[in-house]
């Protein structure tokens, strides 16, 4: 199995695009690319008007139209061989170069095809001209090369369409902020200015000029273009906003933290670039094939010449057509695309769904995962205490009111414990309705105060040993096998209930885990948590294993252990205390990296903490192979037919293609690719 490293290694080696057709779809920059468009399009223009007349001055279409006697005139052959070079030698100027290109690089592909079939036909045409017997094919040169300039330039806008994504990520950021002065004035300056440390008012409605801190003020931000999360984040002082969101209802100040090349968008745009410029593993069969079928092709070309010469009654002409057609019709064109197409959109696609593919290689592997390992904490848990149970000793009271009581004494604790009943006290709580007095710690044990003329106190189950107060329900000593936090709450000394609360399930973990699993995915989770704790989230959401009481610099050796089952493994944590274990692992998954996209160790990172967007990844990993396969059985399986057809096999039944022909079905196959690829959708 190939290790982690191995794959950098092989990820480093990658990293410029292949090139395909002697650099028509080479990698560039996207002005190269605009350029490339626009010079595909004039020349298709221009060959397209020099065809109308050279079509008018073909002696065979002249037949057909009735127009011999009218349009033949002294010189009409030398002006049809003027107008046909002009449309060889400027229309046909992007494949010739090609042919140049794939032959000094000892590659010859689909430039190669195109180029010899139409030097072929130009140059038997311009010898007829000059007194050869035979057949012209001016009309057929000129026909087949508009047919593949526009072949190209559909493409190549395809191409481009699949880089929008991009351009939209980069088109988030606004223009200009309103920088605070020292005197509390504000002054207007270009986004470029601006540095760490500047104070910025974001008025509702407008955009986030850059990454940094609420220092005053709330609001909710709409990061959708960034995570995928398409619900308004709520956002109060000392959250993180990120440049190029949206700013919801209220004004808010915001400290500066990262701009221009450090911003979350920047990382996002460049790791996008990086992943649709690195290479598909299944670009090598692509290119494989491309290679043979060129080989093929030429080879095909050549006997279909030799047989209708050789072996039937046909003359020169009709032998050339034959051969011209098939060396046309077998150009590897969407082959070339195939593979690219689908990288292009799928990596665009994940960016604007807050994941981001760093690794290619390791992106395309995930189809195959055996077995995820999930790091609990943060991962399938919120990290943050919740009530899991309320349990009241007293009929008189109900379960808010002991929640109400128990709140009110720990608004004034900063201990997780203590704000995880304050966070989870149902909404009707209010700690203006329920003040406290002479509040006082009992050190190492809880609180106490005086709430609505009562003594409550707050105690873990110490205080109770200590104080030989007994508790003899049995649903406690479930919750400790469950390795929950149990907190009593005593009432003027008197035992009225208890709260037990554990580190909160995500909502939509247990989901995720199912999903995962129909795929046929082991889960696995991973913790440095106790085991009762573990075994407890284990059973609430399905998880298939448990590794539980695992410290931070053994994780990598229990990834190992389960890769030596024969498993190609996936690892899911946050990237901070996981990083060697994403190393190691098959494929390294961070997840939750909100604002820090640059994890060097993860190979996709997920922008938001949600665990069903480690089933989209897989889903997408699947989907994008299945559509590379897809294009590259279209892109070579037509030929099955094509082939015979365009050499005549089928001639004896009236089926003959000309080259016009076989360059629109070439054509066809490669806007069939184009099209398939931009089908590609992220399931969630």
């Amino acid at each position: 199995m190939q290790s982690h490293h191995e794959h950098h290694k092989e990820h480093e080696s990658q990293k410029h695009p292949p090139k395909h057709g002697g650099g028509c779809h080479s990698g560039g920059s996207h002005a190269d690319h605009a350029a490339m468009v626009e010079d595909f399009r004039r020349r298709f223009w221009v060959s397209l008007v020099l065809s109308i007349p050279i079509v008018l001055l073909s002696p065979m279409i002249q037949d057909v139209l009735g127009i011999k006697e009218a349009w033949h005139f002294p010189g009409h052959y030398e002006i049809l061989l003027t107008l046909s070079s002009v449309v060889y030698f400027y229309g046909g100027w992007p494949f010739l170069k090609g042919l140049w290109d794939e032959v000094t690089g000892k590659n010859p592909g689909m430039m190669t095809l195109i180029a010899v079939a139409i030097t072929v036909a130009y140059v038997y045409s311009a010898a007829i001209v000059f007194g050869l017997e035979g057949k012209m094919f001016f009309w057929e040169l000129a026909t087949l090369i508009d047919i593949m300039l526009l072949g190209h330039w559909i493409e190549m806008k395809s191409v481009m369409g699949a880089g929008k994504a991009l351009e939209k990520l980069a088109a988030l950021m606004p223009d200009t902020a309103h920088r605070l002065k020292e005197n509390g004035d504000i002054e207007d300056v270009a986004v470029s200015e601006l540095k760490g440390g500047d104070q910025l008012l974001v008025k509702p409605g407008e955009k986030v000029p850059a990454d940094g801190l609420i220092i005053k003020g709330q609001t909710s931000a709409n990061e959708s273009m960034l995570t995928g999360e398409s619900k308004p984040v709520s956002k109060a002082e000392g959250d993180q906003v990120i440049g190029g969101s949206i700013n919801g209802e209220g004004s808010i100040t915001v400290e500066v933290k990262h701009t221009g090349e450090e911003s979350f968008l920047s990382g996002v745009i460049k790791l996008v670039q990086e992943a649709q410029a690195s290479k598909s593993k299944t670009q090598d069969i692509a290119n494989r094939a491309a290679f043979w079928l060129t080989i093929i092709a030429l080879s095909a070309g050549g006997l279909t010449l030799f047989v209708w010469l050789a072996f039937t009654e046909k003359d020169l002409a009709f032998a050339m057509e034959r051969t011209v057609t098939v060396m046309v019709i077998t150009c590897p064109h969407a082959l070339g695309l195939a593979v690219p197409l689908v990288v292009a959109v799928s990596t665009s696609l994940a960016a604007s769904n807050g994941l981001l593919i760093r690794d290619r290689t390791a992106f395309e592997e995930a189809r195959n995962t055996q077995a995820i390992i999930f790091d609990k904490t943060g991962t399938l848990t919120k990290g943050e205490f919740g009530i899991t149970d309320v349990l009241v000793f007293d009929e008189s009271l109900n379960r808010d009111e002991l929640v109400f009581y128990a709140a009110a004494i720990e608004t004034n604790s900063e201990h997780p414990i203590a704000k995880g009943i304050v966070n989870d006290a149902p909404e009707t709580w209010t700690a203006k309705d329920w003040g406290v007095d002479n509040f006082k710690a009992i050190p190492g044990k809880g609180a106490e105060g005086s709430v609505k003329g009562k003594n409550i106190k707050t105690v873990s189950p110490g205080y109770l040993r200590e104080k030989n107060i007994p508790v003899d329900d049995p649903r406690i000593a479930e919750l400790g096998k469950q390795g929950k936090t149990v907190i009593y709450v005593l009432m003027d000394d008197q035992l009225k209930g208890a709260i037990a609360l554990a580190d909160v399930i995500r909502p939509e973990s247990k989901q995720a885990i199912a999903k995962l699993k129909e795929m046929g995915i082991r889960c696995i989770m991973l913790t440095g948590d106790k085991k009762e704790v573990a075994d407890w989230v284990a059973q609430e959401i399905g998880l298939d294993e448990v590794i539980a009481e695992v410290l931070p610099d053994q994780k990598a050796a229990k990834i190992k252990e389960v890769q030596s089952r024969g498993l190609i493994t996936a690892m899911t944590g946050d990237g901070v205390n996981d990083a060697p274990a994403l190393a190691q692992a098959d494929i390294g998954i961070a997840v939750g990296a909100g604002t820090d996209v640059a994890i060097e160790t993860a190979d996709i990172i997920l922008v938001r903490s949600n665990p069903m967007d480690v089933v989209a990844i897989m889903g997408l990993a699947k989907a994008t192979y299945g559509k590379m396969i897809q294009n590259l059985v279209w892109a070579t399986g037509y030929n099955a037919f094509a082939i015979p057809a365009a050499a005549g096999v089928f001639a004896p039944w009236g089926i003959v293609l000309s080259p016009a022909v076989g360059a629109i079905f070439m054509s066809a196959s490669t806007v069939i690719c184009a099209v398939n690829a931009r089908l590609l959708k992220i399931e969630r």
